[in-house]
């Protein structure tokens, strides 16, 4: 029997997070070293068998419920290739990327689960990048209500990328880093619900536009000038604008003591900068280090209350 398998990075907000859902640039990236994994198997067992062995459970696509995320991103491709009868399927996923803390694992699965179907039904042309954001955005919908785009497009990219929501089609860059980035990733080991944060960043905003709407235009621009530090190779100059980011999203009152107890520990180790990454109250902070600093850096983070600590480099 045939098997196909596909797989999908996480991702991390360097800049932007929350202004890029009122249409500020953000700038996100994989973290290639986490990975979501989809296997596709044939059956000859008549359905599609979903398994998720990481959560114990494995169930027929029939019997799952509308707002099942692993589901959606079946049906999700099902509906565009204008499926009406499916082979017998077994799909598998499996991921490595922490859940419920900003580095993307939802936007993820649904990648590797659409791409992988798609080259095992013959789809390739589902199976291009922006097919497959396309695809997983609508299951992001599902998770997250009002989405900005960014997860889905760098998880399915697999790219750094420069971002901008708008209409009728999103403005998206990839981006050449002039010199490799060394980013420690810290989990606070707290829940985050993408969904509930970006909700109530909405109903703040809607009660105090004007103040909001600074912030996110502060945000706006320290994305610009980070997207040029990146591309000029300015490392120090880079981590000093994620460090101001970090002010314009406790503004925003999605920060937590948790990840200011950690972004501190971080600088007070040597980090050129911190913040927290993603939605925020929970979750992950990044930390840009020099090579040189990673250790003693990691180590802090640790001591400070890190659940775990995860490496990438940007290049």
């Amino acid at each position: 029997m045939s098997q196909t398998i596909a797989t999908a990075p996480g991702k991390i907000i360097l800049f932007g997070e929350h202004a890029v859902v009122y249409n500020r640039p953000a700038i996100a990236a994989p973290v290639t070293q986490l990975r979501a994994t989809a296997r596709i198997e044939d059956m000859r067992e008549p359905g599609v068998r979903l398994c998720a062995p990481d959560l114990n459970r494995e169930y027929w696509l029939a019997d799952a419920r509308d707002d099942d995320p692993f589901a959606r991103a079946v049906l999700a491709l099902a509906q565009t290739a204008g499926l009406t009868e499916w082979p017998a399927l077994k799909i598998t996923v499996s991921s490595s990327i922490p859940m419920a803390s900003g580095l993307g694992s939802g936007a993820a699965m649904a990648a590797a689960v659409i791409r992988a179907l798609a080259f095992h039904l013959g789809l390739d042309n589902l199976a291009a990048d922006e097919a497959v954001a396309d695809l997983t955005y609508q299951v992001e919908k599902l998770l997250h209500g009002t989405p900005s785009g960014i997860d889905n497009t760098v998880v399915a990219y697999e790219k750094p990328v420069y971002f901008i929501r708008q209409r009728p089609k999103n403005q998206i860059e990839t981006l050449k880093v002039a010199r490799p980035c060394h980013l420690l990733m810290a989990d606070t080991g707290i829940y985050s619900i993408t969904k509930d944060v970006v909700g109530d960043v909405r109903r703040q905003w809607q009660s105090d536009t004007e103040r909001f709407e600074r912030i996110f235009d502060n945000c706006g621009r320290a994305a610009e000038s980070a997207r040029q530090s990146m591309e000029l190779g300015e490392i120090d100059r880079l981590g000093k604008l994620m460090t101001q980011n970090q002010r314009y999203l406790e503004e925003m009152t999605v920060s937590s003591p948790e990840l200011e107890r950690l972004v501190e520990a971080a600088q007070t180790a040597g980090a050129l900068g911190a913040k927290l990454s993603g939605a925020g109250r929970g979750g992950n902070m990044i930390a840009l280090v020099r090579e040189d600093r990673e250790e003693l850096v990691r180590l802090a983070l640790l001591r400070a209350g890190a659940q775990d600590v995860f490496k990438s480099v940007l290049t």
